[in-house]
């Protein structure tokens, strides 16, 4: 067995020795970290399936065999086994990292959209301005403010059906003004 390491450190981990776990998984977890990687193709699902490997190589290393191979091809057939299971078992929409992130839309917006909203942002403005004081106000508190419609009544001091009166005429000058 001192020809082949690993084959002694799995037999010794067979018998719960720790210190032997430890030494094993640091010769060998960077191995077994490229199949499941390379079978996967996420990085934080290969991290996740190597810890499941070494828990399964914890419990089963009493069932070692060194006459039948060497034990990091026994680690690499289990690390492969189980990354093969867990690509089985994913939801067929599930791509890897470096897919998801390029299908992600650029939000950022050019110079030709930054143009046009300070364009805009000024023409809404302008608009606002043409409003009366206290229905701009109502307009704001509605629809930038989120408050309800008894709550700006209260506000302003007019009944219920006023208000509502107040914000349909002023969103109809305002969407005139903006189309105009």
């Amino acid at each position: 067995m001192a020809e082949d390491p690993v084959a002694d450190w799995l037999s010794r981990v067979g018998s719960g020795d720790r210190a032997a776990f430890r030494a094993l998984y640091a010769a060998t977890s960077a191995k077994l970290f490229g199949v499941a990687l390379r079978i996967l193709g996420t990085r934080s699902e290969a991290e996740d399936a190597v810890q499941e490997v070494y828990t399964r190589v914890w419990l089963n290393a009493r069932k070692f065999d060194p006459s039948k191979g060497a034990g990091m091809t026994w680690l690499i057939a289990i690390a492969r086994y189980h990354a093969i299971d867990r690509l089985r078992a994913r939801p067929p929409a599930m791509q890897s990292d470096d897919e998801v992130l390029d299908a992600l839309p650029d939000d950022t917006p050019g110079v030709l959209d930054r143009i046009v909203a300070a364009g805009d942002a000024q023409r809404i403005a302008d608009c606002f301005a043409t409003l009366e004081p206290g229905r701009a106000a109502a307009v704001q508190g509605a629809y930038l403010q989120g408050l309800s419609y008894q709550a700006l009544a209260r506000r302003h001091d007019v009944p219920l059906n006023t208000m509502r009166t107040w914000l349909r005429r002023s969103l109809l000058k305002l969407k005139e003004c903006m189309e105009g």
